[in-house]
Order: C-alpha cells, then sequence, then structure tokens
C-alpha cells in the first residue's frame, strides 16, 4: 500500500537525510511512474541533497527557521540542518514544509519525526509544521500588488526546495495570481521560487535544484528582473549530463542549482560545474564578477554560464561585438503555417496551384533540402485565397530550426534558402522553423551563406549554450545576439563561395581563421 511508511524505521545512529532517501526509494518503488511525472514530482537523490544541504552559509544565530516548499520525503529539510548543526552553534530549530500530496504524506511525517529525535540527541529544540495547501496559493497574498492584504507572513532565514516542474495553462488560478511576474507560458517552479523570495528574511538564503530555462528567454524575462530586484545570485552549479541527475525519473531537464541572498552586497558569483552526480564531490568552481554573469544593462537580464577558459574566451568575444539582426537590418520570424490549421491545404504532390512546403526536417546545416518525403509531412501547399495569409514571397532567407532533439550535437541548425532555387512566386515555411530575412529588401547571397555558417559553427554553439538550457530555439534569444561586423558575415560568406565547399568541417576551419578560438 503507498503512503504505509512503517515498512522502513531508522536505523541505530543514522543520519536524518539517509533516512529520508530510504523512504523516497520505498515510495518511488511503489508509485506509478506517469503519476509524479504529472505531478512534476522527482525525488531529490542523497547526493544532490547533501551538495545542496552543504551550500548554506554558517550562521551566528542560535535560533532558525527552515522553509521547505513541495518538500517530498523532506530530504532537503534534513540536509540542511545536518550541516548546519555541524556548522553553527544553533539551540532552536522551526522548520516549515508544505506537501499536498496524500500519498507522500506519511513517509512526510515520519522523516521529520526522525529528524526531530535526531536534533533532540543533540539538545537542540525543534518546531515543525506540516502544511497540506498549494504552497502558492496559501502565500498568494504576498506576491500581489493588492493593497488590502494585511496579513504578516512568516519569514525565513533559509529555503531549500525541488519544487515541481511543469508548465502552467493561463487558465490556471496559480498563474492568473502571478500575473504580475510572468510573460505568457511559465513553469511552475519559478512560481515556487518567487513566493520564496518574498519569504526570506533580510540576510536569508534560499537553495533550489530547477531547470535551467529561467536563465533566459522572453517567459521568464519578467521572472527574472522580479527575482533579481530582491535577492542576489551568489552560486550557481551545472551538469554536464541531463541524464542521471533523476536517472530514475526520467527527468531530461537540464538542471542547475542556485544560491540566492537577500544579502544584496555580493559583487562575485560562483559557477560550479560536474559531469554528474558520480563527481559532485569535486566539482570545480569558478569565480566571476556579477555583470559578467548577468547583463544588467539589458531589460533581459540573462545570465551567462560558462564553464571552462574556452568558454570564457567566446563570451568576451561575443561581448565584444556591437552588430545584431536589428542594426543590420535583419528580421526574424516563425514559419507562420501552422500544420493543422493549414491541413486541408497541405499535398504531398506537387500541382499547378501548390508551391515548396519546408518543415523542420527539411533544414539540416547549410542545406534546405526539398522534397523530403516524411509521413504526415506533405511537402506542398495550396496557393488559395485561404492560405495567401501564411505564405511568404519566395526570395532569400535563412532556415533555422526552432527545435533540437535532446541528443543534436548542435541546438543551431540553419540553411540558407535562395528564390531562384524554384520557379515559384511563392514559398511555405512551417510552424517549427524561423525564417530570417531583411525588411523591405533583398538577403544577399554571402550574407545567407555567412550567417548560416556562423549559426552552425561550434562557436555559435558553444555561446547560445552558455545562456540557453533548452532544445527550444527562440527568435527572442536570436534577435539580441551579438553579431560580427557585416563585412566580415559577407567575407566568410564569399570565402565559402569562392571555394563552393560547403561543408561542416570547410566552415569550421574559415571560422576558426577569422577568430581563432581553441
Amino acid at each position: 500500500m503507498i503512503g504505509d511508511s512503517s515498512k522502513i524505521q531508522p536505523e541505530s545512529g543514522e543520519r536524518p537525510s539517509h533516512f529520508a532517501e530510504r523512504l523516497g526509494n520505498l515510495y518511488s518503488i511503489e508509485s506509478v511512474q506517469k503519476d509524479k511525472k504529472h505531478k512534476g514530482q522527482f525525488f531529490t537523490p542523497f547526493t544532490i541533497s547533501d551538495f545542496m544541504g552543504g551550500l548554506a552559509s554558517t550562521t551566528e544565530s542560535k535560533e532558525i527557521e527552515v522553509l521547505d516548499p513541495g518538500c517530498g520525503c523532506a530530504i532537503l529539510s534534513c540536509s540542511l540542518i545536518e550541516h548546519l548543526v555541524k556548522s553553527s552553534n544553533l539551540i532552536s530549530i522551526s522548520l516549515d514544509v508544505y506537501e499536498t500530496d496524500n500519498k507522500v504524506i506519511n513517509y512526510t511525517k515520519s522523516s521529520i519525526s526522525y529528524l526531530g529525535h535526531w536534533l533532540n540527541g543533540q539538545n537542540i529544540k525543534f518546531k515543525s509544521e506540516i502544511i497540506q495547501d498549494d504552497f502558492i496559493l496559501s502565500n498568494i497574498n504576498i506576491i500581489s500588488d493588492s493593497i488590502f492584504t494585511s496579513e504578516v507572513k512568516p519569514q525565513y532565514d533559509y529555503i531549500i526546495s525541488n519544487p515541481p516542474y511543469f508548465k502552467l495553462g493561463k487558465d490556471d488560478s496559480r498563474t492568473k495570481a502571478c500575473l504580475n511576474i510572468i510573460n505568457g507560458q511559465t513553469n511552475i517552479y519559478s512560481l515556487f521560487m518567487a513566493v520564496s523570495s518574498r519569504l526570506l528574511k533580510e540576510g536569508g538564503e534560499m537553495i533550489f535544484i530547477t531547470p535551467r530555462s529561467f536563465a533566459s528567454g522572453r517567459y521568464f524575462q519578467s521572472f527574472r528582473n522580479d527575482i533579481f530586484n530582491r535577492l542576489s545570485l551568489t552560486f550557481i552549479h551545472l551538469f554536464n549530463t541531463r541524464k542521471d541527475t533523476f536517472a530514475k525519473d526520467d527527468v531530461l531537464q537540464e538542471l542547475i542549482i542556485s544560491k540566492l541572498s537577500s544579502k544584496n552586497d555580493s559583487s562575485e558569483i560562483s559557477i560550479s560545474y560536474s559531469n554528474g552526480i558520480s563527481d559532485l564531490g569535486e566539482a570545480k568552481v569558478r569565480e566571476y564578477p556579477k555583470n559578467e554573469i548577468i547583463d544588467t544593462n539589458t531589460p533581459e537580464k540573462i545570465i551567462y554560464l560558462p564553464v571552462n577558459d574556452r568558454e570564457d574566451r567566446i563570451l568576451n568575444l561575443f561581448k565584444s561585438w556591437d552588430g545584431n539582426m536589428e542594426k543590420y537590418g535583419l528580421r526574424i520570424s516563425t514559419g507562420p503555417v501552422v500544420s493543422f490549421r493549414a491541413y486541408e491545404s497541405i499535398a504531398e504532390t506537387q500541382s499547378d496551384d501548390t508551391v515548396p512546403l519546408f518543415w523542420l526536417h527539411n533544414v539540416v546545416k547549410m542545406l534546405a533540402d526539398h522534397p523530403i518525403q516524411k509521413k504526415d509531412k506533405g511537402q506542398f501547399i495550396k496557393v488559395s485565397p485561404g492560405t495567401m495569409p501564411i505564405l511568404l514571397p519566395n526570395k532569400n532567407y535563412i532556415l533555422l530550426r526552432r527545435f533540437s532533439s535532446k541528443d543534436d550535437d548542435s541546438r543551431l541548425i540553419a540553411a540558407p534558402y535562395f528564390g531562384n532555387m524554384s520557379k515559384y512566386e511563392y514559398v511555405g515555411i512551417e510552424n517549427k522553423l524561423n525564417y530570417i530575412y531583411r525588411q523591405g529588401n533583398h538577403l544577399k547571397r554571402d550574407e545567407a551563406i555567412g550567417l548560416s555558417a556562423l549559426l552552425d559553427s561550434k562557436l555559435f554553439d558553444t555561446f547560445f549554450r552558455t545562456f540557453n538550457g533548452n532544445i527550444n530555439v527562440s527568435a527572442t534569444e536570436l534577435r539580441m545576439m551579438p553579431l560580427p561586423p557585416i563585412e566580415t558575415i559577407r567575407e566568410i560568406g564569399q570565402r565559402i563561395i569562392l571555394h563552393n565547399n560547403y561543408s561542416i568541417e570547410f566552415i569550421e576551419e574559415v571560422i576558426k581563421d577569422y577568430f581563432n578560438i581553441n
């Protein structure tokens, strides 16, 4: 029976975090995997919880208050408190945890009960409360700007969390309540962080493990502005692989551990890096000035996360460029053909009233290949009064995939498309592609080839990965990406044309010659 935590009992002298992990393992074995995914529920392995607990700064206070929203079996609370007991002279600890899953709650109670027993053996007073309410909705008054809010909420010295990860719909009550920090669709973990930031005492710290998607992108722009106006980011840990962080739960997001403090006097950020869990104890740490990591001069406040000397050099190279698409008169848009809406107009074969339709699979590095037959991906679209608003003039473009596979070597996959490749007046571009064009003018051949080559290069892919942890390639991020001088872009294109060599190997040689990043 799920929820029967009595199957496991603490062992003599066992650390509370070890017991909490054993409880979590029992729950994971007995629960249905799809239920956990639906809830965005991924239990924290001990190695990660121990690492996160060890990030807490020593406190001079003898009495502390701790919060763990979405606690599961409370392994993070246990790890944090164990480290604080070891490093600080505490006499009293108060712990509040939130957990709404009735199937987990008995495990939570067993874990916290043993934590209290363990603390009693350390002569430390312990008070705890398990709150079975939705963390965001129960604290919504502190995130809204209502002048009628008068209730005083508790304040915490430490907040530690592995919140749920799933996207919230626009009609979700939590989304509606947090519109002041949301741009469009968001992920629930960001609301956990936003609410927690308002519950932190002056001088307090919050430590979270979350997807790294909040580091960039339009959907998280308001969130980044909100949280960095309140807290100072002092530490981030990155994992090189998605696959073993929460391996037993099949979590494939790129996860990071972040530490934020309500002290805003930190001028540096530590970036820590490991391949996975097994080498977490030997993580490499680098220190950076805060203004090199967070782009505080723009409203986007994108977070750049280099992890080695090469990425440092690439980041500095890009920051030395003052060009971008807007400066060069270039625009980037999303393909206007939404396949399910245009279903009746999409055709498998060519006829007199059709034009080519390019899908994601038609675009590989430096090649817009058409036609490539694939089931349910008709290669042509009819020209009619109904489709004219979603067709584009047949001229020069750069086609760029909006999505990459989780296992793709490159996030950026671009190809030049030339209007003279076909006799048609129009061309169709499906919604999973972006296209780059020159507003009101002609994108020159050398520009299309040069910029495609840059986007396909390891240089640009590495830079893109320093701030983007998604498989999504958004037009917003590309629009603001620094570019070298337009003359350099054209020269690269001309050199490729002259040699008539569009291979990625030759392109890498050309890029290396121009920018000399080893």
